[in-house]
């Protein structure tokens, strides 16, 4: 894990966020490099970490290019890295962790077939 995503990680369980994933996406034709999923406790809860997140990282240099919230998920787009911070309910509904492994198991097909 790089440095910049271990920032990510341990700003989130620092706040008390769950369950944080990160997907390694290099290599897999998506259009980021990394994407961290975690959970939050509720709509407050994931206010509180993006308030964190933007302390944290913007004073690391960081560059937040867009932030969209609602009271359920939360999208934050750093380039090459998306950062989704969802309530539990919103997680299980979207499972984002079956896309992107559907999309490495895609990639790993397409790869075989072009060897």
């Amino acid at each position: 894990m790089d440095n910049r995503i271990e920032k990510i990680v341990f700003a989130l369980s620092d706040k008390k966020a769950e369950d944080i994933q990160v997907f390694d996406m290099r290599n897999k034709d998506y259009f980021v490099n990394s994407v961290v999923i975690a959970t939050t406790m509720g709509e407050r809860h994931g206010l509180s970490l993006l308030d964190h997140l933007k302390t944290e990282l913007k004073g690391a240099g960081e560059i937040f290019l867009n932030v969209d919230a609602d009271d359920n998920w939360t999208v934050i787009d750093m380039g090459d890295i998306l950062i989704h911070l969802m309530t539990p309910a919103y997680r299980l509904k979207y499972n984002l962790e079956l896309f992107l492994k559907e999309r490495e198991d895609e990639m790993k097909k397409i790869r075989s077939i072009e060897s």
